[in-house]
C-alpha cells in the first residue's frame, strides 16, 4: 500500500492511496462503516449503486467476530473478502468501533484493552488481536489502541500512551505479514502526549498512522492544536486514518489537519434516527439554503420520519442521483418508517452515503484548486448565519404563541 501526494497546501493535502489489485481511492476519503465486512443497512447488490470507487474501502471491526463465525473459520474461507463476496473492495480493520464496541478506559490493563461486545466484555490481548487480523486479512490494520475520554487524569493519560506504545510493539513484534499496519496514536486533550506518542509511532516501521481518542469529550476548539500537534511530526508520505469525527465541520476540521481518512458512523446514526442529508454541494460552500427549514429540518438534514412528508411526491433531493433519489420519494419512504420495514433505513444510507462521498470529492475539488480555506470559511459562515436566522425566527414565533396563549386567557376569563 502506498499513498502518493498529488497536491499539499500547508497540512491540507490531496492524494492517492494504492491498496493492490488495481484499488486506487483517492483522498481525503470516508470508509464505510460495516458490520462485520458489510454496511449495516445495504445489501451487497446495491453497493455498486454508490459512487465508485470512492465507495470501494469499508472499516471493520475484529472485535465483531468475537460473535457468531469464528475468525478460524473466515481464515479457512479464504479471509473477510471472500467471506462477504466483495474482493474487489479494500478493508481497513480497526479495533474501534463508535457503535458497537467502544474500548473501556477502566476496564484496560496492561494486557490490553477490554471491549463491550454481545459475548460480554473481554479483555484483547494484542496475540488475541494479532490472530484475528491474521485470519481477517484486511488490506490495512490499526494496532490497539487504551483510549480515554478527555476528563481522565494526566497520569491516567500518560499510561494510555504507555500502553499504545507497548501494544504497537507487540503487534509488530507478532508480525501477521499480511496487510498494512498503521500504529495507533493517542493522547487524550494533552498536546506533550499526543505529541510524544506520534513522535514514537512515527520511529516504528508501520505503513500509516490511526489516530485515536477523539469524539471522547474533548472540545471541538481544542482539536485543531491536537492534531496539528501530532501531524507537524508524521512524515508526508505515510496516510493518516482517524475515528470520532463525524459532522462535516469535523472533517473540514480533520482535513484541515492533513488527515486523509475518516470513519461514517455519523451516517449509520442518521440513518437509524431517520435524518437524510441535505446540505447544499455547493462547490464554493455556500449553505443559504431555506428548503430543509421549511420542511421540518435544519440547513444539514431533515426528518423523513415527520407527518409533514406524507404527501410529499419528491424525492429527498432534485439534484441528487443516487439509487434512492432516483426512484422513490419522501412520501414512501415515510411510509416505510411507519410500518416499520427496513427497506426505509436501506434507501435512507444508500441516500446518505452518496451524499458524503459526494461531499468528499467535492473537497477534493477545492484542495486541488487551491481554495479549499476559502470553501472552509463559506461552508461553515453560512450555516452559522443560517442558525441564527431559524434562532431568531424561532424565538419570535415563541414570542407570538406567549402572546396568543394570554389572549385566549383573557377570552377565557
Amino acid at each position: 500500500m502506498k499513498l502518493f501526494s498529488v497536491k499539499k497546501a500547508w497540512r491540507v493535502r490531496v492524494g492517492a492511496l494504492e491498496l493492490g489489485g488495481g484499488l486506487s481511492i483517492e483522498t481525503p476519503a470516508l470508509l464505510i462503516s460495516t458490520r462485520k465486512g458489510l454496511p449495516h443497512f445495504i445489501p451487497p447488490d446495491l453497493l455498486p449503486s454508490l459512487p465508485s470507487p470512492d465507495s470501494h474501502l469499508l472499516q471493520v471491526s475484529p472485535i465483531h467476530f468475537l460473535e457468531g463465525l469464528s475468525p478460524a473459520t473466515i481464515a479457512k474461507i479464504g479471509g473477510i473478502h471472500k467471506l462477504v463476496g466483495l474482493n474487489e473492495y479494500g478493508i481497513a480493520a480497526v479495533a474501534r468501533d463508535s457503535i458497537h464496541s467502544l474500548p473501556e478506559c477502566k476496564g484496560a490493563t496492561k494486557f490490553g484493552p477490554t471491549f463491550e461486545t454481545p459475548c460480554g466484555r473481554l479483555l484483547i490481548k494484542p496475540k488475541d488481536y494479532v490472530e484475528m487480523i491474521s485470519c481477517l486479512r484486511p488490506n490495512i490494520w490499526a494496532t490497539l489502541a487504551d483510549e480515554v475520554p478527555a476528563w481522565v487524569s494526566d497520569k491516567r493519560n500518560k499510561t494510555s500512551v504507555d500502553r499504545t506504545l507497548r501494544w504497537l510493539d507487540d503487534c509488530l513484534a507478532l508480525n501477521p505479514a499480511v496487510g498494512s499496519v498503521f500504529g495507533a496514536i493517542v493522547g487524550g486533550p494533552s498536546l506533550d502526549e499526543r505529541k510524544r506518542c506520534a513522535e514514537e509511532v512515527a520511529k516504528r516501521n508501520v505503513a500509516g498512522y490511526w489516530i485515536g481518542g477523539f469524539g471522547l469529550g474533548e472540545a471541538i476548539d481544542e482539536r485543531p492544536a491536537l492534531l496539528h500537534a501530532i501531524v507537524d511530526v508524521l512524515p508526508d508520505a505515510k496516510p493518516r486514518m482517524i475515528c470520532g469525527l463525524g459532522l462535516p465541520e469535523e472533517i473540514l476540521q480533520g482535513i484541515a489537519a492533513g488527515i486523509d481518512l475518516f470513519d461514517s458512523t455519523y451516517i449509520y446514526t442518521l440513518t437509524l434516527g431517520g435524518f437524510a442529508l441535505t446540505f447544499s454541494l455547493d462547490k464554493n460552500g455556500n449553505q443559504d439554503n431555506f428548503q430543509s427549514n421549511q420542511m421540518g429540518g435544519d440547513c444539514t438534514k431533515i426528518n423523513l420520519r415527520a407527518t409533514v412528508y406524507r404527501k410529499d411526491m419528491t424525492p429527498i433531493l432534485g439534484d441528487c442521483t443516487c439509487h434512492t433519489c432516483q426512484n422513490y420519494t419522501k412520501a414512501y419512504i415515510n411510509h416505510l418508517y411507519n410500518v416499520h420495514e427496513m427497506l426505509a433505513q436501506t434507501l435512507l444510507e444508500i441516500h446518505n452515503t452518496h451524499h458524503y462521498l459526494m461531499f468528499f470529492r467535492v473537497i477534493r475539488e477545492a484542495v486541488q484548486e487551491g481554495r479549499f480555506e476559502e470553501y472552509r470559511q463559506t461552508f461553515i459562515e453560512s450555516r452559522r448565519e443560517h442558525y441564527e436566522r431559524v434562532d431568531t425566527v424561532s424565538a419570535s414565533e415563541s414570542a407570538e404563541m406567549d402572546v396568543d396563549d394570554k389572549l385566549s386567557q383573557v377570552v377565557l376569563k
